[in-house]
């Protein structure tokens, strides 16, 4: 990383960061308050035993992955249409009031509704950061740079139990909801205050213009959406984010419920086991995308660069079929935190392999597109996960994350095995 020529672009890279980590703070208010007998019973989720009814919990969950995949497809389009200034903007504003909205329901539909709402604005959120990445940073710095704003999805997630069970054990579930969303509104009067396009900003120098703009030059004709659908580069991330994104998903749904269950942590204590979590799955975030990074640096190829870190994430990531089994809250905690941080790593390169891969006025379309695979993938698992986890126990949802990993790396370089960038 230079940062003799300036660093304005790191400045764009942070605000990545604390937008992704706002969108995760908001996404899972839902997964602490479940936890708390009130919210249950003043929306009609307490089931017969007195406990949550995971099935209809599963099925809201669901209704966010349902927005989240037309979402995707919506806003990866308008991003590439718009840019990122307006884009990002209308994401984080419809994100926010949505947040915000949860605080105002009385019923099982009216949290539907209001999930639904939020999935359709934070599907903006992943094709707005890795779009501005393209247009900021060259491509050696590309894969650093997700993983750095990429990290905001584990900062969220740590910081959200430690917010939420404060807000609701002083106030109630509804200020959770209320506080977390308005925080969406924060981020954004810096965002239209920080953010240019690069050649257009006054704070970027001569020289980090040159270098933002080192790679050779890309064609600049507009692909037409559909004709993304054609190429194998396009469907190569599209399936690693059906297979993994699910993943990830249960780990954000069902975490607090899997430690309220089965190791008796309640929302108090909550923080604990999640912080842990998700302060080594920063670390995997970071790592995931120095590695591949620092392995181009070196002079390998970005095909040999991505999919060793790809390969080294995918094994890193199969033991955690045991975690369901280990009565060690520690060791349950430690299996889930090499898992969640093997993810975030895979995550990392899945994503910059786009902008490898396609020029970037088409990036935010391509992500969209993969977006929506994931997010398809995620409806599905919701609603059966919710049913699964209610019969069985959560062991079927640790073996499917077990081998998903290493099945989508070899799909993955089926469709893609050089890592060609498209031919316009």
């Amino acid at each position: 990383m230079r940062f003799d020529i300036g660093g304005y672009r790191w400045r764009i890279c942070a605000l990545l960061f604390f937008a992704t980590t706002i969108n995760y703070i908001d996404r899972q208010v839902l997964a602490l308050v479940v936890t708390d007998h009130t919210f249950l019973a003043d929306v009609g989720l307490l089931g017969a035993d007195g406990k949550l009814n995971k099935e209809m919990y599963g099925y809201l969950d669901a209704a966010f992955k349902a927005a989240y995949a037309i979402g995707f497809l919506i806003m990866g389009n308008l991003l590439d249409r718009i840019g990122n200034r307006k884009g990002f903007s209308l994401s984080i504003f419809i994100w926010s009031v949505a947040a915000m909205g949860h605080a105002a329901v009385h019923s099982i539909p009216g949290i539907g509704a209001a999930r639904f709402l939020l999935g359709l604005g934070e599907a903006g959120n992943f094709p707005g950061s890795v779009k501005t990445a393209a247009e900021w940073f060259p491509k050696k710095e590309r894969a650093m740079a997700t993983g750095i704003f990429n990290a905001g999805t584990n900062i969220g997630a740590i910081l959200a139990p430690l917010m939420v069970p404060w807000l609701v054990l002083n106030y109630s579930w509804r200020w959770a909801f209320i506080v977390t969303g308005s925080l969406g509104f924060i981020w954004l009067i810096f965002w239209l205050v920080m953010f240019r396009r690069p050649e257009e900003h006054p704070k970027v120098s001569r020289e980090e213009l040159a270098y933002i703009q080192s790679d050779p030059p890309e064609a600049t004709a507009r692909i037409p959406w559909l004709r993304l659908l054609r190429y194998r580069q396009t469907w190569a991330f599209a399936v690693g984010k059906l297979m993994t994104d699910p993943v990830w998903y249960l780990y954000l749904t069902w975490l607090p419920t899997f430690f309220k269950e089965e190791h008796a942590i309640d929302i108090k204590s909550m923080f604990v086991p999640m912080a842990a979590i998700y302060l080594v799955s920063d670390v995997g975030s970071i790592a995931g995308g120095w590695l591949s990074s620092h392995l181009l640096h070196s002079g390998w190829s970005a095909n040999r660069a991505r999919k060793t870190t790809f390969l080294v994430c995918a094994c890193a990531v199969t033991p955690i079929f045991s975690a369901a089994f280990t009565p060690n809250i520690w060791a349950a905690i430690a299996l889930i935190g090499l898992a969640t941080a093997s993810h975030q790593g895979w995550s990392t390169n899945l994503y910059t392999i786009v902008s490898d891969c396609f020029p970037k006025h088409a990036v935010a379309s391509v992500i969209g597109i993969g977006g929506t695979c994931g997010a398809v993938g995620g409806m599905v698992m919701a609603a059966l996960s919710g049913i699964i986890y209610q019969r069985f126990g959560p062991a079927p949802l640790f073996v499917y994350g077990s081998c998903a990993y290493l099945l989508s790396l070899g799909l993955v370089h089926l469709l893609n095995p050089r890592l060609e960038p498209v031919k316009l």
